[in-house]
């Protein structure tokens, strides 16, 4: 296959405009797969893809198309995820691009993440072609669609395929519109060995398999390769195609798009963005890499069982391979023992994770409350970043505290306005403005601080919405905020795992919730058990645990009071000498349940 019949491209959109089931269509168009093992979003691999009904991992296929001119192309096609929290999955997926479907829904229009995406193609210099998914719907407006992709994407309205990606209309047209419009890749198979690593995947049996686009030269077994970044050296097994399954080829040359098989046993010597070149001819440089993702929200977790301590270590290995967006350091507990403290780019993403490692590798977990990166100025003139309420500074020496912005967009019906108004207003929300989309249905813009959507914002958006409200969010700045540390002290001894940085207006309430959650699940003692909320040394909420009350005066049948009396009075000293020594163990049950949000 000559390079000028080759095209790499990507589908990028909106949440929920139709990029899995486009990518279907084309891989049935293209014979990609046999129609007895055909299924649904057939790209997205996960199950927890599947249930959830989103896109996670950007996945890679090539396909073979006869053009209408009678020559043979090769397709290599990326799904992305629409999500703000997997836009790191789309910027690496870009690099290994030449082109980009844009999606726009007939029906939606161009949404936040579609302009998003489309700023990150254009600083990649791709090569765009709008297309108009989801025609056959009531709903849809494509001339409209249409005015929107020229007033805010700037793209040529004309230029737009029109399709139905469920139905299957359009789709030899957006063919015969990939090979036309979008440009082939450039590269030279004689040229020094110039290769992009831009996915990774641990195979238990092979190792690492490398997933890279060659920019230059050519990758065949048995050649010695050396990655740029760790400088590490290897002999390649085995290269080829991912046709939903990998397929062995001899060679994979310039402009081709890949795996990559050389027996790296250990995940830490791979780096996504890294550039492979050959020992023998090494390239001069290697390729500008790829931009790291910041984490924004920030978690601990811990195993239930200190014995699976070693396995969660493999699994974060494991996972930072295939997703290195995730950060990850060493944490200690008193009450929880050894654990990681990570980063995660959103709350979606760090919900991902927990599942994932729950069920691909089988480990139960425990997550500290999440928290968002807070600037804090001492009166020094230092600034710290501060993620974890262990690493806050004493209150005196600071001068400003700051905290992270988003501007968080939500659609719904136009009956719900009023309680999302209120919803955003509760977690003080400001800049509110409302678009009409269409009949019956509007986006409302707010200005929100990231920690207050972290708690159970989510939840009660879906709640006051019945289901039918979304939110998608993006980061804007810091802004100038009071925050204090609340601590919970249990029995007057302070519970590391359970302090948290809070708003100053909200650390009542939020302390108070805590409390309430440990006093209805730690167990009963022989004393009474105070369960205090405090912000220095300042209680600001509490709940007490009664103790139990053994019947020690069923032994007295009639007689006087006073025989009573006096055995309740001894068993009250007996109790306060058993408070001085006694101290209260909290079960995992409790943290468990203090994490969970409030059921109303």
């Amino acid at each position: 296959m000559t390079l000028a019949n080759v095209r790499n491209f990507c589908i990028i959109a909106h949440i929920d405009h139709g990029k899995s089931t486009l990518a279907d269509r084309l891989i049935q168009r293209c014979g990609g797969v046999a129609d007895r093992e055909f299924r649904d979003q057939i790209l997205d691999s996960m199950d927890l893809e599947r249930e959830r009904g989103i896109t996670i991992k950007s996945n890679t296929v090539t396909l073979l198309y006869d053009a209408n001119n009678g020559e043979r192309y090769q397709l290599n096609l990326i799904d992305t995820p629409g999500h703000v929290d997997f836009s790191h999955e789309v910027r690496r997926s870009l690099m290994s691009c030449e082109g980009a479907l844009i999606l726009v829904d007939a029906s939606q229009g161009v949404e936040a993440q579609t302009v998003a995406n489309l700023y990150i193609a254009m600083e990649y210099e791709l090569e765009l072609l709008p297309v108009i998914n989801k025609i056959d719907l009531p709903a849809a407006d494509p001339e409209r669609a249409r005015e929107e992709i020229d007033a805010d994407l700037g793209l040529d309205p004309f230029e737009a395929v029109l399709v139905s990606a469920k139905l299957g209309q359009g789709i030899d047209e957006l063919l015969e519109a990939i090979v036309e419009k979008l440009p082939p890749p450039t590269g030279d198979a004689t040229k020094s060995l110039q290769a992009l690593i831009f996915d990774a995947q641990y195979d238990a049996y092979r190792g690492v398999v490398v997933v890279c686009k060659v920019e230059e030269g050519t990758l065949k077994p048995g050649q010695n390769i050396r990655l740029m970044h760790t400088d590490k050296e290897y002999e390649v097994e085995e290269v080829g195609l991912l046709q939903l399954k990998r397929v062995k080829k001899p060679e994979l040359p310039a402009g081709a798009v890949g795996y990559v098989i050389a027996n790296i046993k250990t995940i830490r010597d791979i780096a996504i963005g890294d550039t492979i070149t050959d020992v023998a001819n090494p390239a001069p440089e290697p390729l500008p890499g790829y931009k790291e993702a910041k984490p924004v929200v920030f978690s601990s977790i811990y195993p239930m069982s200190t014995d699976e301590y070693e396995d969660l270590t493999k699994a974060l290995d494991k996972l930072t391979l295939n997703d290195p967006a995730l950060t990850y350091e060493k944490d200690s507990s008193a009450a929880l023992g050894f654990g990681f403290r990570c980063g995660f780019l959103g709350l979606l993403h760090l919900d991902v994770v927990q599942e994932r490692l729950q069920r691909e590798y089988g480990l139960s977990l425990l997550l500290s409350a999440p928290s968002v990166r807070y600037r804090i100025t001492l009166e020094n003139g230092d600034v710290q970043m501060i993620d974890n309420p262990s690493d806050y500074p004493d209150p005196m020496s600071i001068a400003t505290s700051e905290e992270p912005y988003i501007k968080a967009s939500i659609m719904m019906p136009e009956r719900y306005v009023g309680v999302i108004m209120e919803l955003c207003r509760d977690r003080r929300g400001e800049n509110s403005t409302f678009t009409y989309l269409s009949v019956g249905r509007v986006e409302l813009t707010s200005e929100l601080p990231l920690a207050e959507v972290l708690f159970d914002f989510y939840d009660r958006l879906k709640t006051v919405t019945q289901g039918y409200g979304s939110f998608d969010y993006e980061m804007l700045d810091y802004r100038e905020t009071r925050i204090v540390k609340v601590d919970i002290l249990v029995n007057a001894e302070r519970v590391d795992a359970l302090s948290q940085l809070v708003h100053e207006d909200k650390s009542r309430a939020r302390a108070l919730h805590y409390c309430e959650r440990l006093a209805n699940t730690i167990p009963k003692q022989q004393f009474k058990i105070a369960i205090q909320g405090a912000i220095g040394a300042k209680i600001i909420a509490r709940t007490t645990i009664n103790a139990y009350r053994k019947d020690v005066t069923a032994k007295c049948y009639g007689g006087d009071i006073t025989r009573k009396r006096k055995l309740i009075e001894k068993q009250k000293e007996g109790k306060k000498r058993m408070k001085m020594v006694g101290s209260v163990e909290i079960p995992q049950s409790a943290f468990v349940a203090v994490l969970k949000t409030d059921e109303s």
